[in-house]
């Protein structure tokens, strides 16, 4: 199957990573010694994606410099935009509509990183019809839970998993999808919701590894995964793009 662009959302200020990324933009702030950017680009190029436009904002240099400097895997584009400083996510994507080239489309943000499989994605959004599809996780809950007999606690659960399903984003969207865009648009607010409303959003578990670096702690976390070996997200080893 034929790989649409990948849209990454790299716009925003990551103000709970304030720690990170007062210097530096989120997308920059690194795992492992490279930025989350280039995870997420490694995701999906290890998938067969080779078409990448970079939505930026804040910060927007920096990021367009690392993106020219890197020697990114044979056939990988990597085209950076700045979509404005404020813009919100979905007025982001409305900009670079005039280079989508009126075809389909994957968005993601740039500060979530996943064992996802995007060759089964696509195919269930090429199934299902509908104008968008947003990969739904389970995530685990940051706190244990008391499990209670009444008032009686009858034991503890460390950290379980979480049994609601939000959004994780890898999306797929058809053109149609733009419609529901303009300038002003929060993507996850109207957008969503009205696609949804419309029976127009269909919903991929995803069952595997997900996390989000949202703040500093996030980093800790994943930067301990990648350092022990054990970075799930990591699905392109053995990757000579490693190599310096």
């Amino acid at each position: 199957m034929k790989r649409p662009p990948v849209v990454i959302l790299c716009g925003g200020r990551g103000t709970r990573l304030r720690e990170r990324t007062e210097s530096v933009p989120k997308a920059l702030v690194e795992i492992g010694a490279r930025p989350i950017l280039w995870h997420v680009i490694q995701i999906y190029a290890a998938q067969g994606f080779e078409r990448f436009l970079l939505a930026t904002g804040y910060l927007g240099e920096a990021i367009e410099e690392f993106a020219a400097a890197e020697r990114w895997p044979a056939g990988v584009e990597v085209e950076c935009v700045d979509t404005g400083l404020d813009t919100p996510t979905g007025g982001r994507i409305s900009k670079l509509g005039p280079l989508l080239r009126g075809g389909p489309f994957c968005a993601t943000y740039v500060d979530g990183v996943a064992d996802v499989d995007l060759e089964a994605q696509l195919e269930f959004h090429a199934g299902h019809g509908a104008l968008a599809t947003v990969t739904v996780v389970q995530p685990d809950l940051q706190w244990g839970v008391a499990e209670l007999d009444g008032d009686r606690v009858s034991g503890f659960v460390e950290k379980p998993r979480s049994e609601r399903w939000i959004n994780g984003g890898f999306f797929c969207f058809g053109p149609g999808a733009l419609a529901y865009l303009d300038e002003g648009s929060v993507l996850e607010r109207e957008p969503l919701g009205r696609l949804a409303g419309e029976g127009q959003l269909r919903a991929y578990r995803h069952h595997g590894f997900w996390d989000c670096m949202d703040t500093y702690k996030d980093a800790v976390v994943l930067n301990d995964l990648w350092s022990a070996g054990e970075a799930p997200w990591r699905i392109w080893e053995p990757a000579p793009v490693d190599a310096r």
